[in-house]
């Protein structure tokens, strides 16, 4: 029964290796999304949809049940599986992203999902200027440096897309939030600056879901509060 564990923009697996280092349990698996920190599968337009798919193709090659684990946007992915292919999971938890139709894109999005603004925006994002920024939104130095060495031409083509895809994703994609039926954890840290925690508590609440809040936490919860992120997944699978 393992648990998988997807990460989010702009980051890559390492960004778990915090809170996996934290668990007790060791049958982990930390996904990589297509593009980053690695090639595009031949013929792979990296959309919303077709990132869903991917998981959900990836979920089902492995021996389940499966509890997934998912932050940003592999929290969107991970709303999307459980909404699509419930049956695949024992449970989920995710957080650091909304998925409702009132939630408006934060500025850095926005800016990605403008063509010609998003393609000088990534000229600016190099190893150099990516890893401090991290870093001083709580990630640790290696994870940090991790994710920014990943930002190639091919990372950063991969975002654009993703981004321009999504922009009516809470639209699209929340009317099917009622057809999850596995038992869910949604996890916010109370600083995000980029999604406040209270479409985080909605979410929640509308899929039955447990609701955690990590304090004194920005975006990244996971690798800035490993110690509360486990200690939250354990309670939360220890009740299943």
């Amino acid at each position: 029964m393992p648990a998988v564990f997807v990460h989010g923009v702009p980051d890559t697996p390492a960004v778990w290796t915090p809170t996996l280092a934290e668990l007790k349990r060791k049958d982990t698996i930390a996904l990589r999304l297509p593009g980053f920190g690695c090639p595009l599968p031949a013929g792979f337009e990296p959309t919303k949809d077709n990132y869903a798919t991917w998981l959900i193709g990836e979920l089902e090659k492995i021996d389940g049940p499966i509890d997934l684990v998912g932050h940003d946007w592999g929290a969107l992915l991970c709303y999307r599986a459980v909404s699509l292919e419930p049956k695949l999971l024992r449970s989920w938890a995710a957080g650091g992203a909304p998925l409702h139709p009132d939630y408006v894109w934060h500025d850095l999005a926005q800016a990605w999902q403008t063509p010609g603004v998003g393609e000088e925006v990534m000229k600016q994002l190099t190893p150099e200027t990516m890893a401090p920024g991290l870093i001083a939104q709580g990630q640790p130095k290696d994870v940090a440096e991790e994710s920014a060495s990943a930002m190639d031409a091919t990372m950063k083509a991969a975002i654009l897309t993703l981004y321009r895809s999504a922009k009516t994703v809470g639209r699209e994609w929340s009317g099917d939030l009622k057809r999850i039926t596995a038992p869910g954890l949604v996890v916010f840290g109370d600083r995000d600056p980029y999604v406040n925690c209270t479409f985080g508590e909605k979410l929640a609440a509308d899929v039955g879901a447990r609701f955690v809040l990590i304090k004194d936490c920005g975006h990244w919860w996971e690798a800035e509060k490993p110690a509360e992120v486990a200690a939250a997944l354990e309670a939360f699978w220890a009740s299943l």
